[in-house]
């Protein structure tokens, strides 16, 4: 297919949705890419060969130096993912780990600035270098996001500030050990921004609920918690609120508990709530 067809990856990743149809389960295309998972050798081995054996069938090529095979990690998309884990690729990183250290007021934002002066000497002390080096280091170390198990159950925190929603969708391991399978935030509307304390922490839960529709309807009970005690009842008893009944009427069909957690112990949910 030639280049600068404007329909054309449209219809080249209908083309390979087609062609691995029924290989869902171990291998997933995105444009020209096909990344091929497998739980064990010999099931890789043979997930390797039914895939090369379709795009044999569809007379299509392959360039051997573009493919790598038997990975336990590989870099897609930007993001290295293997072994049940995803994080952000070196390169993407490597530009803040490389800031240098600001010198003069024209390298730090304006808006940062007592003076709001482009010019002028730093006074750069012991404490300012280990909180740069300290801010470097969160900003290039994210969390490492696992991969959903379905045979596990849920937990989704939810929080609201007054402008906004953050939500994680989290997982325990075999030790207890809980890990994040992702995040999302969302600004409150203007009319959002009026309600009461409840209905913006009900109003999480349900954006949160819909937007995560395809990992936790049909599975089994998921845990929901939230740092807003009112609304441990909410599955039972909604109050005479109109907007709280509906909300807890279209969460019926959900099979859900809602768990209180303390403020505290909330600070993951509610950092993304704030988020301007």
């Amino acid at each position: 297919m030639p280049f600068g067809l404007k329909n054309e990856p449209y219809y080249f990743s209908r083309l390979m949705v087609e062609l691995l149809q029924g290989c869902e389960k171990f291998a997933l295309p995105y444009l020209d890419d096909v990344a091929i998972f497998s739980e064990n050798w010999d099931d890789h081995i043979s997930h390797i060969d039914k895939v090369l054996e379709r795009i044999q069938n569809a007379r299509l090529t392959i360039k051997p130096a573009k493919c790598k095979f038997a990975q336990d990690s590989v870099k897609y998309l930007c993001h290295v993912v293997g072994l049940g884990k995803r994080s952000p690729a070196q390169l993407k990183v490597q530009t803040i780990l490389d800031f240098p250290v600001p010198r003069t007021k024209t390298q730090h934002h304006s808006e940062l600035l007592k003076g709001k002066s482009k010019k002028g000497y730093i006074y750069w002390t012991s404490e300012c270098q280990e909180s740069f080096v300290q801010l470097k280091e969160k900003l290039s170390t994210n969390p490492v996001l696992y991969a959903p198990d379905f045979k596990r159950q849920f937990i989704l925190q939810t929080d609201a500030s007054d402008t906004g929603i953050g939500i994680v969708l989290a997982q325990r391991n075999d030790r207890g050990e809980e890990h994040p399978i992702l995040y999302l935030s969302k600004k409150f509307s203007d009319a959002e921004k009026v309600y009461c304390t409840t209905e913006k922490e009900c109003a999480a839960i349900v954006y949160a609920v819909k937007k995560l529709n395809c990992y936790l309807d049909g599975q089994q009970k998921f845990i929901i918690q939230t740092d807003h005690n009112p609304l441990v009842w909410l599955k039972t008893n909604a109050g005479t609120n109109p907007r709280l009944m509906r909300w807890s009427l279209a969460l019926q069909q959900f099979n859900f508990e809602v768990i209180h957690k303390p403020g505290r112990n909330h600070a993951n949910a509610d950092a993304l709530s704030r988020i301007d």
